[in-house]
């Protein structure tokens, strides 16, 4: 179990990636992205999750700048838009992420959403990019175990990653299960259901317990259940706050409460009903 803030587990081509880190979705460009990149640096964060469609990656790319940090201690994701895929655009598309960062590589870049048809060929894309050795680690978001079965039939190179809705509302058991026997880390994006899980009484009770947040409940859960967790905040006092996590363990008990909170219940689109951008 990581111990800190720095703890990384290692993917399965041995990349080394932090268990926590910042999610940028929805945090504006410029002043707010810059800042909040910022005060997760300085205060020990190593790992930034920003994506194209966020709009955002030339503040996250200023951020790392005037961190002050070498960008080798530092682990940076970024993702392809549904608009872009394909395998020509998709290699475009990497590109201007990276220009637009500022940044010479990744150190992972995703698939953000599966779509219907065109995901191989955007996949082949991020195989090149990686056997090129532009990008550190390669992935998908978003994606179901048939999406995933799907591509693992005709891929190369299996994906490192899968960066999935994951809350307590949303446990995935199943998905969860197929990614590690995969040797595939499960990611979790919007780990505190846009705050809407912080108000669950059973959360409260256990955070009252442990003398924790309701969000530090939630996002101890996830280590404890081996997801990686990006929570996105602006306030650095809540970026600080978040990953203080490091001082406990929920009990066996607890864990089990939790995972009984379970609805399969989403605050982002179905993946299997998300096409927005594949039509543009």
């Amino acid at each position: 179990m990581p111990t800190s803030l720095t703890d990384t587990t290692a993917l399965h081509n041995g990349v080394k990636m932090p268990w926590f880190g910042l999610g940028v979705f929805k945090v504006q460009e410029g002043s707010e992205v810059i800042e909040s990149v910022k005060a997760a640096i300085k205060n020990g964060y190593r790992s930034i999750d920003t994506a194209a469609v966020y709009q955002n990656e030339e503040g996250v790319g200023k951020a790392i700048k005037e961190s002050g940090i070498s960008r080798e201690e530092l682990f940076i994701t970024s993702k392809v838009w549904n608009s872009d895929q394909g395998y020509e655009s998709t290699l475009q598309a990497y590109e201007t992420s990276l220009k637009k960062l500022g940044l010479e590589y990744l150190d992972l870049y995703l698939i953000h959403w599966p779509g219907k048809d065109k995901f191989k060929d955007t996949w082949s894309a991020l195989e090149k990019l990686y056997k090129d050795g532009r990008v550190r680690a390669i992935g998908v978001s978003n994606f179901k175990v048939h999406h995933l079965e799907e591509l693992l039939k005709d891929c190369e190179i299996k994906p490192m990653v899968n960066q999935v809705e994951y809350h307590p509302h949303l446990t995935q058991k199943d998905l969860l299960a197929f990614c590690q026997s995969q040797g595939i880390q499960m990611e979790a994006w919007s780990p505190l259901k846009q705050g809407q899980i912080l108000e669950d009484p059973v959360i409260k009770e256990i955070a009252t317990k442990y003398e924790k947040t309701a969000a530090q409940i939630v996002l101890r859960w996830d280590l404890q259940t081996k997801v990686i967790t990006i929570p996105k905040s602006i306030k650095e006092h809540r970026i600080i706050e978040n990953a203080d996590i490091f001082d406990f363990e929920l009990s066996a008990e607890d864990m089990q409460k939790i995972d009984n909170l379970n609805k399969d219940e989403r605050v982002g689109p179905d993946p299997d009903e998300f096409t927005a951008g594949f039509d543009a």
